[in-house]
């Protein structure tokens, strides 16, 4: 299997794929990159922002993001940044409001009778 293949085969649908450095940023360095972050997200440069934020596990700045997508209504990417970050108060609201659709789409297959094609319908 070509791993690289594999992944281009998504990098067009907005998905993530989370790595860890094998270096982990010192503090100084993550201090100024963290300003730098800062800077460019109070710039309106909130992608790049994202990237020092992702880079030095900034978790005030991943939130920050998260904060801006939701303003964007952009939920999923923002449940992204809060799950990153890790911000439990701000991604439990999300999680909730996925699950709820997600059960309304389960619910709503059922009451019509949908089911892909392939699979047998159970009573």
């Amino acid at each position: 299997m070509d791993i690289k293949k594999e992944f281009d085969r998504f990098k067009d649908q907005g998905s993530f794929l989370k790595v860890t450095s094998s270096t982990p940023v010192e503090s100084a360095q993550k201090a100024v990159l963290n300003r730098k972050g800062n800077q460019m997200y109070n710039d309106g440069n909130v992608e790049g922002a994202k990237k020092v934020f992702l880079t030095t596990k900034y978790s005030d700045g991943l939130s920050r993001v998260g904060d801006y997508y939701k303003s964007q209504n952009k939920p999923l990417e923002a449940l992204q940044m809060y799950w990153l970050a890790p911000d439990k108060t701000k991604s439990q609201p999300l999680i909730e409001q996925v699950a709820a659709v997600l059960q309304g789409l389960i619910l709503e297959d059922e009451d019509y009778g949908v089911f892909q094609e392939g699979q047998e319908q159970h009573d």
